[in-house]
């Protein structure tokens, strides 16, 4: 089972949980974040990292949020593999714990 990047990291990304990836699991798309779920080890390390509270255990995915799990088995084949930490969105904080953002994921 993989850990899975959900809706909040849209718009913020930060990148605390790469910083703490021993596999380098974690891939950068322009405005989030997404966990390739066959490099993910579930070493767990991400979740608490995440200022956004944005990375789950596949199986405590929010309700309404599942899509996320294969959002981020399809863009983490896509996107390239981020390895450092880089800051964040600028306006991440005024973006952080808005809900509905999925429309604007940009790919």
């Amino acid at each position: 089972m993989a850990f899975v990047v959900t809706e909040n990291c849209i718009k913020c990304k930060f990148t605390d949980c790469v910083d703490v990836c021993p596999v380098d699991c974690f891939h950068q798309g322009p405005n989030f974040l997404v966990i390739d779920p066959d490099e993910c080890i579930d070493c767990t390390l991400c979740e608490p990292e995440c200022p956004a509270n944005a990375i789950f255990a596949e199986d405590e995915v929010p309700e309404g949020q599942e899509n996320f799990i294969e959002l981020n088995a399809e863009l983490s084949k896509l996107w390239p593999v981020i390895t450092e930490v880089t800051k964040p969105l600028p306006d991440a904080d005024d973006w952080n714990g808005k809900t509905g953002k999925l429309s604007l994921l940009e790919k």
